[in-house]
């Protein structure tokens, strides 16, 4: 896979994420459907924080943490952390070569491609996305966006 590709895959599924959260009033930001469960607003985050820690990885050729500001206090904030990573992933992906895809990178996580790094971010994301989803129905939103936008 491209990394046109890529960036049209994990835009549908995160501009259905980013859909989600408008959503979601302030009061909700810090529901845990259980007790240790991350609350919703952290897992929206979690999610961006951990597909632009992958990415940067594919980037830099070697394991890097994710660099964004993660403070939140409501959904507000939470919505604006996701818009500013959804602009540097979208930057990130288009800016991937054949290379940085090709190349195995050695991390705590796995030996793998950058492409594979790709994919792992893309399942990852989906998968706490349709948590996501079951967060929202729970807090009493009836009115969900499809689970991907074209």
């Amino acid at each position: 896979m491209n990394n046109k590709e890529i960036l049209s895959q994990w835009q549908a599924h995160r501009t259905a994420l980013t859909e989600l959260l408008a959503k979601v009033d302030n009061e909700h930001t810090f529901y845990e459907p259980w007790d240790g469960a991350m609350s919703l607003g952290h897992l929206a985050v979690h999610i961006v924080e951990t597909t632009d820690m992958f990415i940067e990885t594919v980037k830099q050729g070697t394991f890097t943490h994710s660099t964004l500001e993660a403070s939140f206090q409501s959904m507000d904030d939470v919505r604006k952390i996701v818009r500013d990573a959804t602009e540097k992933t979208r930057g990130d992906i288009e800016a991937l070569t054949e290379e940085q895809l090709s190349t195995v990178i050695s991390s705590p996580i796995m030996e793998r491609s950058g492409a594979a790094y790709v994919e792992g971010a893309l399942q990852h994301e989906i998968h706490h996305k349709g948590q996501l989803f079951t967060y929202s129905r729970l807090v009493g939103i009836t009115d969900l966006p499809f689970f991907v936008k074209k």
